[in-house]
C-alpha cells in the first residue's frame, strides 16, 4: 500500500508539473529513423542471428572511427528484411554474400553501399558458411538437420547470381576455406557430432579426399601454407565425451602434420590468427601460441569477466573482438580488448552477435 500511495503522488505531481510547463500548441516529435550511412567502406560486420524462429536476426557496422550502425541491411534496403539467422558473410570483388541461415537464402549485396543485388533462394538448405574459388561461390550446406545424407556444398555462378550445381559431402559441413583452387571444408557435424575434414578441387566440382581430423572441427585458419582446424571435441551430453584438439594440416600435400590435445577434457570453441599467432577461447578464457608451437599453454592472456556468453571472436589489427549473446534474448555486446587483455571499447547492439566481418 505504502509503495501504491508513493506512485500515485508521483504521479500527480508529475501530471502537475507537466500540465504547468505545457500549453495546447505544444506536440512531440517522434524521433526520426536513422539514415543509412551510405558508405561502408572499411570497418567491419557484426552478424547478429536474433532470437531462434523470431525472424529478427539483423547486421550491424561499425566503423573504423568506432561509430556504430545498427540494421544497416534494412535500414538500406527499404522493404526488405534479413529475416531468420543470418550466420555470415562472405566477401568477393565488390559484393558481400548474407548467408542466412533458417531464411535458407543468400542476400547478395555491393559490400560498401550495401544496396541489395540479388537473393538467392533456389538449392540452398541451411546454409552456413561460403569461400569463393575457380570464379564461383562455394556454400555450405546441412540440408535437413536431421537427415545425414542430404548435405551438400552448392555451387553459385557469380555472374548470374544462381546455384549451377551441388556437391555432395558428409554431414555436417561447416567452415569452408579456399587455398590453391582447392576447398577445405570442416564437418562440425550439423546436429550430430563430425570429425572428418573434406577437400573439393574447384576446377571440377569434386570432393578429392575426405579424412579425419578430430571430433567437432569448428574453425579454419591457414598461415604459410598450412591449415590450422579447431576441434571443439565431443560434448558432455555426448558418450563418450571427447577434448579438443588442433590439428595442422601440410596444405602443399594435404597430409596431417601435427595433432596436439588439449589437456584433461577441454572444450575450445573459435580460432583465429594473427602476425604468426593463434588466439583461441576456452570458454571466457583468451589464450595465445605461436603457429610453430608443439605444446600448447597452461596460461590465458586474460579471462572476458565482462562477457556471459562468448558467442563470437576475432582478432585483427593488434584488437581481439568478443561477441556476447548475454541471454540470446536481449540485445547483445560486443567488446573490444588489446592482444594482452585491455577493454578498450564495449558496444550494445543486436540479439545473438555471432561472428565480425572486416570489409578489408
Amino acid at each position: 500500500m505504502k509503495k501504491f500511495n508513493k506512485l500515485f503522488l508521483a504521479v500527480i505531481v508529475s501530471a502537475t508539473f507537466f500540465a504547468s510547463c505545457s500549453n495546447d500548441d505544444d506536440t512531440i516529435t517522434p524521433e526520426p529513423e536513422p539514415a543509412p550511412r551510405g558508405n561502408y567502406e572499411g570497418g567491419l560486420f557484426i552478424i547478429e542471428e536474433g532470437v531462434f524462429e523470431k525472424v529478427n536476426g539483423s547486421i550491424s557496422y561499425l566503423s573504423d572511427d568506432l561509430k556504430l550502425g545498427k540494421n544497416v541491411f534494412s535500414l538500406v534496403n527499404e522493404g526488405k528484411n534479413i529475416k531468420d539467422a543470418p550466420q555470415s558473410i562472405g566477401f568477393n570483388g565488390d559484393y558481400a554474400y548474407i548467408i542466412v541461415n533458417r531464411g535458407n537464402k543468400i542476400e547478395v549485396v555491393n559490400r560498401n553501399t550495401f544496396k541489395s543485388i540479388a537473393t538467392i533462394n533456389t538449392k540452398i538448405n541451411s546454409p552456413r558458411y561460403i569461400a569463393f574459388a575457380n570464379g564461383k561461390g562455394f556454400i555450405t550446406n546441412w540440408g535437413n538437420p536431421v537427415d545425414p545424407s542430404d548435405d551438400y556444398v552448392a555451387v553459385i555462378d557469380l555472374t548470374t547470381n544462381k546455384v549451377t550445381s551441388t556437391i555432395p559431402v558428409v554431414e555436417g559441413p561447416e567452415q569452408i576455406i579456399e587455398n590453391d583452387n582447392k576447398l577445405y571444408v570442416a564437418h562440425k557435424g550439423g546436429w550430430g557430432q563430425g570429425n572428418s575434414l573434406s577437400i573439393i578441387d574447384a576446377s571440377n566440382n569434386t570432393v578429392t579426399k575426405n579424412f579425419a581430423v578430430g571430433d567437432v572441427p569448428s574453425s579454419l585458419v591457414k598461415d604459410n601454407g598450412t591449415l590450422y582446424v579447431l576441434c571443439n571435441g565431443r560434448p558432455s551430453y555426448v558418450s563418450p565425451e571427447t577434448t579438443g584438439k588442433l590439428v595442422k594440416i601440410n596444405m602443399s600435400n594435404n597430409t596431417v602434420s601435427s595433432t596436439i590435445d588439449f589437456p584433461g577434457i577441454t572444450h575450445p570453441s573459435f580460432l583465429a590468427i594473427e602476425n604468426n599467432k593463434l588466439y583461441y577461447t576456452v570458454g571466457n578464457n583468451i589464450y595465445a601460441a605461436s603457429t610453430s608451437t608443439t605444446t600448447l599453454p597452461t596460461t590465458e592472456i586474460f579471462k572476458a569477466k565482462e562477457v556471459s556468453a562468448l558467442y563470437g571472436f576475432a582478432v585483427k589489427n593488434n584488437n581481439i573482438y568478443i561477441a556476447d549473446a548475454v541471454n540470446f534474448q536481449d540485445p547483445g555486446d560486443v567488446y573490444i580488448y588489446s592482444l594482452t587483455g585491455v577493454l578498450s571499447n564495449e558496444f550494445s547492439v543486436g540479439i545473438s552477435p555471432n561472428g565480425f566481418y572486416f570489409n578489408k
